[in-house]
């Protein structure tokens, strides 16, 4: 009985400590330390959540009414359709037909609805690991400068001055090159067209 008893008092020090004391503990740390990351890294528009920095989105949903999505940057493709709970990749290998086919049908829509008919970015044609990747390379924000402003009928420079404010440099270290989040440079346009109206 002793020794029942001395498991049983383990068990349960054991479970407050890591059931209830640590998992309160981490919380308030990330809370006063990290708020915004601990809260999921949200975007907000007029004070609503409508993004995540960390989560792409399909942008053929619009993410504001009076817009089409046309006007908006897209993200890379995702094989789950940007679900996260369908999130991953396809698995097919680099000489698989069907993934050589999907990669033509990829670049056959960019260039249609980009009406450009240079090369595509390769992040635009394969979809990441993840399916939720939300950065895009420089290049492919600048393959979508053209449709995004004539869309939203502004001048093509207009569009560019945003890409180059959204660039984050530092994703060098992790990346290779400059990234960009796509859902904080659609938000940014959204916010500029609000501020626009405002005047």
């Amino acid at each position: 009985m002793k020794t029942l008893r001395t498991a049983f008092q383990m068990l349960l020090l054991l479970t407050v400590i890591t059931g209830v004391v640590y998992p309160l503990l981490v919380t308030g740390l990330a809370q006063l330390f990290f708020p915004a990351q601990a809260n999921g890294s949200l975007l907000y528009r007029n004070g609503k959540p409508v993004a995540s920095v960390l989560l792409a989105q399909n942008m053929t949903q619009n993410m504001s009414q009076n817009q089409k999505e046309s006007g908006y940057f897209w993200p890379r493709p995702s094989v789950g359709n940007f679900d996260a709970m369908a999130s991953g990749g396809s698995n097919y290998g680099q000489t698989s037909p069907a993934l050589m086919q999907q990669w033509q049908e990829r670049i056959q829509y960019w260039q249609q609805a980009s009406g450009n008919t240079k090369p595509v970015p390769a992040e635009l044609i394969q979809a990441s690991a993840s399916g939720l990747d939300p950065q895009i390379s420089v290049a492919a924000a600048y393959y979508q400068l053209n449709r995004v402003a004539q869309s939203r009928g502004w001048p093509e420079k207009r569009v560019a001055a945003m890409i180059e404010q959204q660039i984050d440099r530092s994703s060098w270290f992790a990346a290779g090159a400059p990234m960009i989040n796509v859902m904080s440079l659609n938000l940014s346009l959204d916010q500029q067209d609000t501020l626009h109206a405002s005047r």
